[in-house]
């Protein structure tokens, strides 16, 4: 439980001005809403902090918010999470700024708690080996049977490591962006922008397999390439990430290291230890800053060390 959760019922005076703020993050800026809702839930807990104090969102002072982010390291919340509660606080009074709705900025002089920067979730390519070998070992067998739900996970994987897509990018594929091009997916990644990542063979023939089992399963021809019976028309993030869980324990991986987005990890980190560029990775991963992509920078510091320890001469001589 939150320590600024404590929300006060009679206070519903700043509600207007953070509904007013996530509709303009939507339509001007393309937010996700998986993002709009942790801003929500941000925002909530801070306004309810502040009612706590007899405060309002518009009458808020810099003191007031350092008193919250004390009240988060008090609870023992992460860094991490107490700089993503600021980070929503600079956008929010960044709006009522902008809007004139206060004539100061209040998280202005704020400074974001120190984080560490943890090196990322990593499987080694024989790892990654391993859950593609049994992913394709249990689709030819499904595909004998005429089970489709194998095929799928198989093209879902494929499709993860060799592109780096978040998985919400993935499961909301339509038909008609695999189709378009066979060697190359447009996506349309966080705040609406677009970039291309290449399709491996292996991901290709693992799309038409899929697609073609559904059909000879009598799958309907709608417009997602996972679609499910869900609210979205699509399998959900968190039916990929079981599905995978369950494929690495069948694999005799720890369940606990295995997530879509440690996949996507492991695309950028093997790309990188391969020769890839930097930059061309940033691209394919769709990360707006370059400073993003360098957390996978220790890949290449390995990598420029076995190069100088194999062709430097005086490593060589030792």
């Amino acid at each position: 439980m939150s320590a600024c959760s404590s929300e006060d019922p009679s206070r519903p005076r700043d509600s207007h001005l953070v509904e007013s703020f996530l509709e303009m993050m939507s339509a001007e800026r393309g937010i996700a809403r998986n993002t709009l809702e942790a801003y929500a839930r941000d925002l909530a807990d801070y306004a309810a902090f502040l009612a706590a104090r007899g405060l309002t969102l518009k009458a808020a002072g810099s003191d007031d918010i350092r008193a919250y982010l004390a009240a988060l390291e008090a609870e023992g919340l992460a860094a991490s999470t107490a700089a993503r509660r600021l980070s929503a606080l600079r956008q929010f009074h960044g709006f009522l700024y902008a809007d004139g709705v206060r004539t100061d900025n209040p998280v202005t002089v704020i400074d974001s708690p120190r984080l560490g920067r943890p090196l990322p979730k990593v499987l080694t390519v024989g790892e990654v080996d391993r859950l593609l070998a049994l992913a394709r070992e249990e689709a030819d067998e499904a595909e004998r049977n005429g089970r489709p739900g194998p095929v799928r996970l198989m093209c879902l994987i494929e499709l993860l490591y060799a592109t780096g897509l978040r998985v919400s990018e993935l499961v909301s594929l339509t038909r008609q962006t695999v189709r378009a091009d066979d060697r190359m997916l447009t996506v349309r990644g966080k705040g609406g922008r677009e970039r291309l990542v290449p399709l491996s063979r292996a991901a290709r023939d693992a799309v038409t397999r899929h697609l073609r089992l559904m059909r000879e399963a009598g799958g309907e021809e709608g417009p997602w390439l996972f679609p499910s019976h869900g609210a979205d028309g699509h399998i959900t993030r968190q039916f990929a990430a079981r599905e995978l869980k369950a494929l690495a324990a069948r694999a005799g991986l720890a369940p606990a290291r295995v997530s879509p987005h440690v996949l996507r990890h492991a695309f950028a980190s093997h790309l990188l230890a391969g020769g890839a560029d930097l930059r061309a990775v940033q691209q394919m991963l769709g990360h707006a800053d370059i400073s993003t992509t360098q957390i996978y920078t220790h890949v290449l510091a390995e990598r420029l060390r076995e190069v100088v320890a194999s062709n430097h001469p005086l490593a060589r001589a030792r």
